[in-house]
């Protein structure tokens, strides 16, 4: 359940961030570099100024809708431990304890012991 409305989230805010970008300012010529005029006649006479910025509401209003569901979602965990936290008693235990590489280094740099050979 998580995962499909944190991909729906995802997806959306993407959307939304193409579509801020494909809107033309006010007053601003922008939209004349994809093709002027002829841009227009596939949104209808007035132009896709309000199918593009009653998309981007609706856009908008899903994606608060998701960001509140993710809240919540995450709020009815409760105490459940996180994917890739460790568990603060597994830290200490590492503290702890000496690490196969330290035992390594601690067995390289004992001094060597010498057999005593018949002399």
């Amino acid at each position: 359940m998580y995962i499909g409305v944190l991909l729906v989230h995802v997806v959306i805010a993407i959307a939304l961030v193409v579509l801020v970008l494909l809107q033309q300012g006010k007053g601003a010529d922008a939209g004349a570099s994809f093709g002027g005029g002829a841009s227009q006649t596939v949104f209808g006479s007035q132009g896709s100024g309000n199918f593009l910025a009653k998309l981007t509401g609706v856009l908008a209003a899903i994606f608060f809708v998701t960001s509140l569901g993710l809240a919540y979602l995450v709020s009815q965990e409760g105490d459940a431990p996180q994917a890739g936290v460790p568990d603060a008693q597994v830290i200490e235990q590492q503290k702890s304890s000496p690490s196969i590489d330290e035992e390594k280094q601690s067995k390289q740099n004992a001094a060597p012991v010498l057999e005593d050979g018949g002399e």
